[in-house]
């Protein structure tokens, strides 16, 4: 397989990189920068990978990296945790993934040898959020868009691609949920937990859909080879969980208690809009078509998934 992944420098491209080198993959990365992600590679794999230069913009450019590539993977967006969002930041975080999405499709449309399979990543961010979520109420991929900065941010980069339909080229679109590993989202949780003084932030009551990198990557590989996995996949644990469960569990397997609470207020005052959004509301997503297309997930279980992170 030759998979070219836009995007490969992040924590997610680069679990998927090494993932896709134990499955003999050749992959080829695009960079700005391509010297600077030779820190990529894992050993003993240089010669099953390659940079290539690539603004992010371009389609002429990077049709000249995907053409005959089996696999495409979008990864390419401006990190949405970093900073305060500003409107300079918010026009940063949609731009970087609606001019990546855009680029893809006009250089797809050049080729007569397009690459077979496309996927475009996204987040569970689409369906909006709210502050709790009953039992027995969940989204689906058949779930409509929601409301808020993120809601619009990802149906902005999904519709970017959308001209690649029907033009020879499978597409599929991965709207991840809070990605669980040695980077991401976790990191900024241990601090305050391994000194003893974690707990949950706001209410507790909101729903974090998580899903273990390792899954996370495997689920991208998985619907690359699987020719009927097309359109939308969410890419989540199909046992979400709570603000409190998530930080219970993660005090548990540390060994550390969780009992200190942000309140809503605090977060609010130093993060703004990004707080409410992305800590204060939640979501509970279910991967109800990447489980009918026959994927088994490693770690569906948070203590299992959690374990797995912090005991390697």
């Amino acid at each position: 397989m030759r998979a070219v992944l836009l995007g490969g420098s992040g924590f997610i491209g680069r679990a998927l990189t090494s993932r896709l080198l134990e499955h003999d993959a050749h992959v080829v990365v695009t960079s700005r920068n391509p010297e600077r992600g030779r820190y990529l590679i894992p050993e003993g794999h240089s010669f099953n990978v390659d940079f290539a230069l690539w603004d992010g913009k371009n389609p002429e450019q990077l049709a000249t990296h995907i053409k005959s590539a089996d696999a495409v993977i979008n990864l390419i967006g401006s990190n949405i945790g970093e900073g305060r969002w500003t409107e300079e930041r918010k026009e940063k975080i949609r731009s970087s993934r609606v001019n990546a999405g855009t680029a893809l499709c006009k250089a797809v449309s050049m080729l007569e040898d397009k690459p077979k399979v496309a996927i475009q990543c996204s987040a569970i961010g689409y369906y909006g959020g709210s502050p709790s979520s009953p039992e027995d109420s969940y989204m689906t991929e058949e779930s409509p868009a929601g409301q808020g900065f993120l809601a619009s941010v990802c149906k902005d980069w999904e519709a970017s691609t959308t001209c690649m339909d029907g033009d020879g080229c499978r597409r599929a679109i991965v709207r991840t949920g809070l990605v669980l590993g040695n980077g991401g989202v976790l990191q900024k949780f241990l601090p305050p937990f391994r000194m003893g003084v974690g707990g949950p932030l706001g209410s507790g009551n909101q729903v974090m859909s998580w899903i273990h990198i390792q899954d996370e990557v495997d689920a991208i590989i998985h619907i690359i080879n699987t020719p009927s996995c097309k359109g939308v996949f969410n890419l989540t644990s199909p046992n979400p969980a709570t603000m409190t469960t998530f930080c219970n569990t993660l005090g548990a397997t540390l060994g550390k208690p969780s009992w200190l609470r942000v309140p809503a207020t605090v977060l609010r005052m130093t993060l703004g809009e990004m707080a409410e959004e992305l800590i204060l509301q939640g979501q509970r997503v279910l991967p109800e078509k990447l489980l009918e297309s026959g994927f088994c997930f490693t770690y569906p279980s948070l203590d299992d998934a959690l374990k797995n992170i912090l005991q390697q």
